[in-house]
């Protein structure tokens, strides 16, 4: 799962049944895709194996992100994935059983597509939701690009 920090959404999630490099690489594949970085852009992880992976470290750079992970034992440097996966399970998953895989990957879709990232208030936005946080920004960067500034942005 890849979150963004500024506006507090999920950019990039991926459902597997183990974790493996395959997982983290495709959640941040749809990050990148919904993002389209125009300059670096600083992927924080924790310590797991799969994100010190050669084709994680080979992704990060042919998409120029740069990836940095937190220290050994510091939970602090994840809390904001932490306090997602906290939320999506009180919110959500706790005390449900799922019949199959199909079920709860659309439950979860629907969690974080449609409840997490367009409706759900954060207390970090002032509370309003990560896309009502974040749709100002966007109107503004529109005006900036048809103002002849496109360079800063990647279409």
């Amino acid at each position: 799962m890849v979150i963004d920090l500024f506006a507090r959404n999920v950019v990039g999630w991926s459902m597997k049944p183990t974790l493996s490099r395959e997982l983290a690489l495709d959640a941040l594949l749809m990050a990148v895709w919904r993002r389209k970085p125009a300059e670096s852009v600083m992927v924080h992880s924790d310590q797991g194996s799969q994100y010190g992976s050669d084709d994680w470290q080979r992704f990060c750079r042919s998409n120029n992100l740069t990836p940095s992970m937190s220290r050994r034992g510091n939970c602090w440097d994840n809390a904001v994935a932490e306090s997602f996966f906290s939320s999506l399970k009180k919110e959500r998953v706790r005390k449900r059983i799922y019949k199959t895989r199909d079920m709860a990957r659309a439950d979860i879709f629907d969690y974080i597509e449609v409840f997490y990232n367009r409706t759900r208030r954060h207390s970090h936005l002032g509370g309003v939701s990560p896309e009502a946080f974040e749709r100002p920004r966007r109107e503004d960067r529109k005006c900036l690009r048809n103002r002849g500034h496109s360079s800063l942005f990647r279409k």
